[in-house]
């Protein structure tokens, strides 16, 4: 029997419907891909304890840092960038959650150290947003490269907080095995694998970089995120570095591993140009908090004064460079204050999404500052300066406030000496030099109105913030062992 004309026609137009929209499926996946393929990449590289006048670009140094020399030449130096805490654990914290560390509860230990430890019951909490979850939301690949520090536990890893990869050590290189059995041989992991036990920490360097230009490569065709905590200088009084820099800096071994880093940067960069993403990939650079104060002296903070660790200038104010050939102004110089805490909101908004909405994110949009924008200021209002859970001093525009306390604590002691108020102007007196409190009442008041505003939200030694939220937290930790 067969098809009637009506049968026929109702066919062909069934048919010709199939092809149209076949057709328009197959365009709208390509816009889609198309789309992804525009969005652009980001890698973060974040030193570990490398001060303000470490590279030659910030100041006065004896380090040969040609790569990154280039990289501010090519894009922008951001000269008031502040880590939020001047050490390990909480200034990690802010970058990936984009929150000051009292807010997410990593502003100390869980026996109320100044940072998380092999085996530690605290770590990052499971619903906290964190930056890389942001990017994956939006179709991104997701890696960390490098020290995690926000916990060794399982429910703390990277892998559980929104990194598809994880190749690294989990705490600080100085965290190596005890004698007494506390504290495990120092791990390098693979995802949530420990692969070796300990690592050649000479070859860290070296190593993230090779894993950072292999993920890239893999990834070229896709938008992808990168964060690469480097292990180096680190915590060390002797920082590692490779044959092939080790004795060759005019500064010991801090020296060689800044040269290193610096090299890595550089084969990174190369790499991009190489797979011709140079401009479509956002590249910053910085670090975790200030150089230590060692003795003899081996890493620098100058022109700034004081040392990592604390919540002076050198403590907390880092290098940061920002590079991106075609969206960021090359050989420029922004002044405004920005932090760690912007770049989960900033990278969000570039990357066509938005950081979480059903939180408070303490991280402002700094796109403005980055791309050069006439007259584009810092939006921050304030920035606040903690030493463990203690609020220290106060940033305004270029006004800066050490709080009168009646007990200060220092080098992670919880005693310390009372301390007046300090008012210093940070646009001409870098070193912090002379005291204005007594000249500028008003200043004065105004950011003792913010560090106020910041007691009730974030909290004090004698107060919980209204703003806080918990940390993770697990019962029993066991520590990382290599599994054979």
């Amino acid at each position: 029997m067969s098809p009637s004309k009506g049968t026929l026609s109702l066919f062909r137009s069934s048919g010709c419907w199939l092809v149209v929209a076949a057709a328009c499926w197959a365009v709208n996946g390509l816009h889609g891909a198309v789309a992804a393929a525009q969005k652009p990449n980001f890698i973060v590289i974040f030193c570990d304890n490398l001060g303000y006048g470490d590279v030659a670009c910030f100041g006065p140094t004896r380090h040969r840092t040609p790569n990154l020399d280039r990289m501010a030449a090519e894009g922008m130096k951001l000269t008031s960038f502040y880590a939020t805490s001047g050490v390990c654990t909480p200034s990690r914290a802010s970058l990936i959650t984009g929150c000051y560390p009292r807010r997410v509860g990593l502003h100390v230990g869980s026996q109320g150290g100044v940072v998380l430890f092999p085996k530690d019951q605290k770590g990052l909490a499971a619903d906290e947003v964190t930056v890389a979850e942001s990017l994956r939301q939006a179709g991104y690949a997701t890696t960390i490269v490098g020290k995690w520090h926000l916990g060794d536990q399982p429910p703390f890893l990277p892998t559980r907080h929104g990194f598809d990869s994880y190749f690294g050590i989990p705490y600080s290189d100085d965290m190596t095995e005890t004698e007494d059995g506390r504290r495990p041989p120092l791990p390098l992991m693979e995802n949530e694998r420990v692969i070796e036990a300990p690592p050649d920490r000479n070859l860290l360097t070296q190593r993230y970089t090779e894993r950072v230009i292999e993920f890239i490569t893999e990834n070229r065709d896709r938008p992808f995120f990168v964060y690469m905590p480097q292990a180096m200088p680190g915590s060390t009084r002797a920082p590692f570095a490779s044959e092939r820099f080790r004795g060759k800096s005019a500064n010991g071994p801090w020296g060689d591993s800044v040269e290193e880093l610096d090299w890595s940067a550089g084969e990174i960069l190369a790499a991009l140009k190489r797979f011709d993403l140079d401009e479509r990939t956002l590249v910053i650079w910085t670090s975790d908090n200030g150089a230590p104060q060692h003795n003899p002296p081996q890493g620098s903070n100058l022109p700034l004064t004081g040392w990592g660790y604390t919540t002076a200038e050198g403590g907390q104010r880092v290098p940061c460079i920002a590079r991106w050939p075609g969206k960021i102004p090359a050989g420029t110089v922004c002044d405004e204050l920005c932090s760690t805490i912007d770049l989960l909101p900033t990278l969000a908004f570039l990357a066509a999404t938005e950081p979480p909405g059903d939180r408070a994110i303490d991280g402002r949009d700094i796109r403005p500052l980055l791309f050069g924008t006439p007259s584009a200021k810092s939006p921050h209002e304030a920035f606040f300066y903690y030493y463990l859970d203690q609020l220290q001093a106060v940033r305004s525009g270029h006004w800066k406030l050490y709080l009168p306390l009646e007990s200060k604590w220092y080098n992670f002691r919880r005693d310390g000496r009372p301390a007046k108020a300090a008012l210093y102007d940070l646009k001409n007196d870098l070193q912090e030099t002379e005291n204005l409190a007594a000249a500028k009442p008003e200043v004065v008041e105004r950011l003792l109105a913010y560090a106020a505003q910041a007691r009730e939200d974030l909290g004090d030694v004698d107060r919980q913030g209204t703003g806080q939220r918990e940390p993770g937290w697990v019962a029993e930790p066991k520590p990382l062992l290599l599994i054979p």
